[in-house]
């Protein structure tokens, strides 16, 4: 594989055993390595430099132009293809420049967990911003993953239990991979929920 500056590594949905070899081998051999604390601490072994992600990415991407050079990777949750911080690294040093090692998701842990298939799937984040779009107007979606917990977006993501349950099978997954996982059906709209939740939705007529 040709060489490049920037390695972007999925570390997966929470558990050091879904992070990849491929992942965990980028992350030993840093001499830079980039993310939100939580993900930097699961690898304390790793003697890299470290920049801490916060709510001031553009200060983190400008901490790193500063360090072009060195072997750095970025670690991002999940899947970097999936509402990762890999959007405005690449935006920002281009693809040329970056490598990107994919990751299990959440979405992927959540359909398995329910032993469904997520071919076909749509799906919509609820996190940072809630969709602006009626949940009814979901009610034909076979199969809906919606990224969730955000406490200012429970009103949407009621809104959208509340217009689905007639028609679709609704499950609550949290703290996937984590020693608090927990995976319920839902028969109503969930009162709160963890940071950590996917939302799965599938339509009654099409379970097996």
């Amino acid at each position: 594989m040709e060489m490049k500056s920037i390695t972007i590594a999925g570390c997966g949905p929470g558990s050091l055993d879904y992070v990849t070899p491929a992942a965990r081998h980028a992350i030993e051999t840093a001499q830079l390595l980039v993310g939100a604390k939580r993900l930097l601490d699961l690898f304390p072994e790793v003697a890299a430099e470290r920049i801490v992600v916060g709510a001031d990415v553009a200060k983190a991407l400008d901490a790193m132009a500063a360090r072009l050079g060195q072997r750095t990777v970025v670690l991002v949750t999940g899947d970097p293809g999936l509402c990762s911080l890999a959007r405005p690294v690449i935006r920002r040093f281009g693809r040329d420049a970056c490598r990107v090692i994919p990751g299990i998701s959440s979405v992927h842990a959540a359909f398995a967990s329910l032993g469904i298939d997520w071919l076909g799937a749509r799906i919509l984040s609820a996190h940072d911003t809630a969709p602006r779009l009626d949940p009814a107007s979901f009610c034909g979606e076979e199969k809906l993953a919606v990224l969730a917990g955000n406490p200012a977006h429970a009103a949407w993501t009621g809104a959208l239990v509340s217009a689905l349950l007639p028609t679709h099978e609704i499950h609550l997954c949290e703290n996937l991979t984590l020693a608090e996982e927990s995976v319920r059906r839902l028969e109503a709209a969930p009162s709160n929920l963890a940071s950590r939740s996917i939302l799965i939705l599938i339509r009654k007529d099409t379970i097996l």
